[in-house]
């Protein structure tokens, strides 16, 4: 996908998961142009915090969550938040 064309300047934005939400699908690592999303297993600490209803969605999930190793390469392009099937995902201002 070609990003928009409005999309702001790298490390303005950056994007947010909720981990109560996220099944780890990788449509966002599929999508981004700026490599900032990657599928990882959710530690331990994390899947601790979750709801029920978010432990239960981890487990059937193989506890697979999307993280943000390369947040400062975000450019806010919004790829990420419309791709994301289980509406996990925001973009924040950073700072």
């Amino acid at each position: 996908m070609i990003p928009d064309r409005n999309s702001k300047p790298a490390g303005l934005f950056q994007p947010v998961i909720n981990p109560n939400k996220c099944e780890g699908s990788g449509d966002c690592v599929t999508v981004c142009p700026y490599q900032v999303f990657e599928v990882v297993r959710m530690s331990d600490d994390l899947f601790h915090s979750l709801s029920l209803l978010g432990k239960l969605r981890a487990r059937v999930h193989g506890r697979k969550t999307a993280a943000t190793p390369n947040a400062d390469h975000c450019r806010a392009c919004g790829l990420c938040v419309k791709a994301c099937p289980e509406k996990a995902i925001r973009l924040q201002r950073s700072g």
